[in-house]
């Protein structure tokens, strides 16, 4: 901001400090995330001292939590420690390692889902005229569309009658794609069993959104709290040490949040560096 040289040194004990001083920050935040009735959760992979690391995030509406570990699986879920507490709905893909917290209603994203389906329809026989993954997504949008209507309108529930018209093609549609490919005689087939099948087998989970209008349709609200991290890769390649690597987690998780409260980074920054880091009100 000001053109003054500042040694790698002056910012690596700077980051040092700003993150000590955030422990009671990702303490409340913690807390306020695990007693949220709907919470999205997502993970990526990070480089940490030349190995493949996990990001895993965990957020609502007004919080962020963000933690680096060195495994994707519960063990780097429960370092974050907002799993292994939380009861309430969580919003993720469909990695196996969430449906392990069963004391969680899983609802899964749609989005996710509408790119598999996508994959299974660009490799349909050329010249055919139907597909049962191009059925299963009209049938999704469809029911999008009648909550995105149903909200509008100021009405809590979605048309019975047409909402059962979509189910009906969708779940129609995903036993005729688990039919087509029952041999699984190869690679392909046996990946579009698999995915025809979950869609059978995880129907609730899919369609929470369509009876709890809380549940987003999908998960990118997850995905927006590790952009930054993906660009902090694609920069600097990764990070040195897994010191560093929480440090900037925990300084993410404080300015994702305080964004979120209107707080701008500048000032949220500037109260952190003076050992008085901002807070977000008691609820």
């Amino acid at each position: 901001m000001f053109g003054a040289p500042v040694s790698e040194g002056t910012v690596a004990a700077a980051a040092g400090r700003a993150s000590t001083g955030l422990k009671g920050f990702l303490e409340l935040v913690r807390g306020r995330i695990v007693a949220a009735p709907v919470v999205n959760f997502d993970e990526t992979g990070f480089r940490v001292a030349g190995k493949l690391h996990w990001v895993h995030s965990a957020s609502t509406g007004k919080y962020s939590l963000i933690t680096v570990h060195a495994k994707r699986g519960t063990k780097g879920m429960d370092h974050a420690g907002v799993l292994s507490e939380f009861t309430g709905i969580a919003v993720h893909d469909a990695w196996s390692s969430y449906d392990t917290y069963s004391r969680v209603t899983h609802a899964l994203c749609n989005s996710h889902l509408l790119r598999e389906l996508q994959a299974v329809a660009d490799l349909a026989s050329a010249g055919a005229t139907w597909c049962w993954a191009t059925q299963v997504t009209d049938a999704l949008l469809e029911l999008k569309k009648l909550v995105a209507t149903a909200i509008d309108s100021g009405i809590q529930h979605i048309d019975a009658v047409l909402a059962a018209r979509q189910t009906r093609l969708l779940r129609t549609a995903a036993r005729l794609g688990a039919r087509q490919n029952h041999a699984r005689s190869t690679k392909i087939m046996a990946k579009h069993h698999a995915l025809a099948r979950r869609i059978l087998d995880r129907h609730d989970d899919y369609l929470w959104f369509t009876t709890d209008f809380r549940v987003p349709f999908d998960n990118n609200a997850a995905e927006r709290e590790i952009r930054m991290v993906k660009l902090r890769q694609k920069v600097s390649g990764c990070a040195r040490t897994l010191t560093g690597a929480r440090q900037f987690t925990a300084t993410r998780s404080y300015l994702a949040t305080a964004a979120k409260h209107g707080i701008t980074f500048f000032d949220a920054l500037v109260q952190l560096a003076e050992g008085q880091p901002w807070l977000p009100a008691t609820q």
